[in-house]
C-alpha cells in the first residue's frame, strides 16, 4: 500500500477525536453543503427551463412559417398547404411534426363583460398530446369532416373574467367588414400561467376562420414546425429556412417570445455566478482547514522528516487526507441533493406563486451530464488548491517541529 495514503487513512476523522475530528467534520460539511446547493440549483433551473419552454412550444411549435408580408397585423395573410415546404416537410430529418394554424381577433361577450381576444384556429393535425398538460378542465376540440366545429377552449383567466364555465355557450364578434359573429360552446379550459397566451388567446377550429375570411380548403395562416431537438434551434434555423418557398418566412419562437426566454437566460447566468461563489468558498475552506491540520500535525511532520521522509511524501499525506474529505463531502452532498430532487418531484411540497413563476410548484430536471461535470469540477478545483497549503511543509524543520507545542 502507498505509505502516504496509509498514513492519511490513519489520521482521518474516523481514527481521531477531539479538535482534529471536529475540523474534519466541518470540512466535510462545507463541501457537502456546497455541492448539494449547487446540484439543487441546477435541478431547479433546468426544471424551470424545461417546463416553461415546454408550455410555449406546445402552444406554438419551435418555429412558425408564415407568408412574407410587411406589417405586423394580428391576422396572417393566407398561404397554401400546397406549398413545396408543406408537401415535402416529411422528408426533412430535422422536422418531427408540422401543424397548421390561423389567427383572427374578436370580442368575446359574456353575460356582463366583453373581452377582446385572439382566436387561434387549429386543425386535426394539432399536437393534442403535447398540449394535454395545459388543459385543466374539460377536453380538447372535436373536429368534423363536413363542417366547422363550434367548440372552443378558453383560458382559465378569460373564463374567470367573463364568469364562464365548461359547457356554456358564448357569442364571439369578429373584427372585419362587415362584422360577423358566431356562437361557440366552451368544451375545455386551459392554463399555462403565461400572459402571452392566457390573457388573450382562445382555441377553435381553423375551418371557422377559413369560412369567415373566405379562404379555400387549402389555405391557412401559417405552419407551426416542431423539430427533433429543441436544444439546437439556432443551428437548425438556417437549413429549415433554406427549405421554404420564396414567399415564406421563418420565425423562431424564442425570438417571438423573447421576454420569456431572456428571463430564462438571466436565471442561467445567475446560477453560474452562484456556482463560481460556491467553488471559491469550498476551495477557501479546504485551504484553511488543511493549514489547520498541518499546524496541528507539526510534530508528526518533524518525526517523519527525522525518519527520512521527503517533503513530497509528507505533502501527499495531507493531499490524500484532503481528497478523502472532499470525496466524503461529495457523497453526502449528492445524497442530499438527489434526495431533495426525488421528494420534490414526487410530492411537489415547495409551492410557487404562478403569477410570478408561471407554475404552481418548484420543478425538477435530471440533467446527468451537468451533474457529473459539476462533481468533477468541484473535485478538481478543490484538489488542486490542496497543494497550496501543502507547500508549507517544505519550510518545516524537523528539530523545531518535534519540539513544537
Amino acid at each position: 500500500m502507498n505509505l502516504s495514503y496509509f498514513i492519511a487513512k490513519r489520521i482521518s476523522f474516523k481514527r481521531t477525536g477531539g479538535f482534529t475530528g471536529t475540523i474534519h467534520r466541518i470540512a466535510v460539511a462545507s463541501v457537502a453543503i456546497g455541492i448539494a446547493v449547487s446540484l439543487g440549483s441546477f435541478m431547479i433551473l433546468g426544471g424551470f427551463q424545461d417546463k416553461i419552454s415546454e408550455k410555449v412550444f406546445s402552444f406554438t411549435g419551435h418555429y412558425q412559417v408564415q407568408k412574407f408580408v410587411s406589417g405586423n397585423a394580428f391576422e396572417e395573410s393566407p398561404t397554401s398547404k400546397n406549398s413545396d415546404f408543406y408537401k415535402e416537410h416529411t422528408k426533412n430529418s430535422l422536422i418531427s411534426h408540422v401543424q397548421v394554424y390561423a389567427h383572427k381577433p374578436g370580442l368575446l361577450k359574456g353575460d356582463e363583460e366583453v373581452e377582446g381576444v385572439l382566436m387561434k384556429g387549429v386543425g386535426p393535425d394539432f399536437d393534442t398530446m403535447g398540449f394535454q398538460n395545459s388543459i385543466i378542465e374539460g377536453r380538447f376540440i372535436q373536429f368534423s369532416d363536413s363542417a366547422a366545429s363550434n367548440e372552443i377552449l378558453v383560458s382559465r383567466k378569460i373564463a374567470d373574467k367573463l364568469k364562464l364555465e365548461v359547457g356554456e355557450r358564448i357569442t364571439m364578434y369578429f373584427v372585419q367588414e362587415p362584422p360577423r359573429f358566431r356562437r361557440f360552446e366552451i368544451v375545455g379550459l386551459y392554463e399555462t400561467f403565461l400572459e402571452n397566451f392566457d390573457d388573450k388567446i382562445i382555441i377553435g377550429d381553423i375551418q371557422t376562420i377559413r369560412n369567415l375570411n373566405g379562404w379555400s380548403e387549402d389555405q391557412v395562416g401559417g405552419f407551426e414546425v416542431f423539430v427533433n431537438d429543441d436544444k439546437k434551434l439556432e443551428e437548425m434555423a438556417e437549413p429549415i429556412y433554406n427549405s421554404l418557398d420564396f414567399d415564406l418566412k421563418l420565425i423562431k419562437v424564442t425570438d417571438k417570445y423573447i421576454e420569456i426566454f431572456d428571463w430564462l437566460i438571466l436565471l442561467n447566468n445567475n446560477v453560474y455566478i452562484f456556482l463560481g461563489l460556491i467553488l471559491f468558498v469550498a476551495a477557501f475552506n479546504m485551504v484553511s482547514i488543511l493549514f489547520i491540520l498541518i499546524m496541528e500535525r507539526t510534530q508528526m511532520i518533524g518525526i517523519l522528516k527525522a525518519l527520512g521522509s521527503t517533503n513530497k511524501q509528507i505533502r501527499k499525506i495531507f493531499v490524500w487526507n484532503g481528497v478523502r474529505i472532499i470525496g466524503r463531502g461529495l457523497l453526502i452532498g449528492n445524497a442530499i441533493a438527489f434526495g431533495f430532487g426525488l421528494i420534490q418531484q414526487k410530492f411537489q411540497w415547495i409551492a410557487l406563486d404562478p403569477a410570478s413563476y408561471y407554475m404552481t410548484f418548484v420543478p425538477i430536471s435530471w440533467n446527468w451530464p451537468v451533474f457529473i461535470l459539476l462533481n468533477a469540477s468541484v473535485l478538481l478545483v478543490t484538489t488542486l488548491v490542496l497543494f497550496i497549503p501543502a507547500m508549507l511543509i517544505s519550510n518545516i524543520q524537523p528539530i523545531k517541529a518535534i519540539r513544537f507545542d
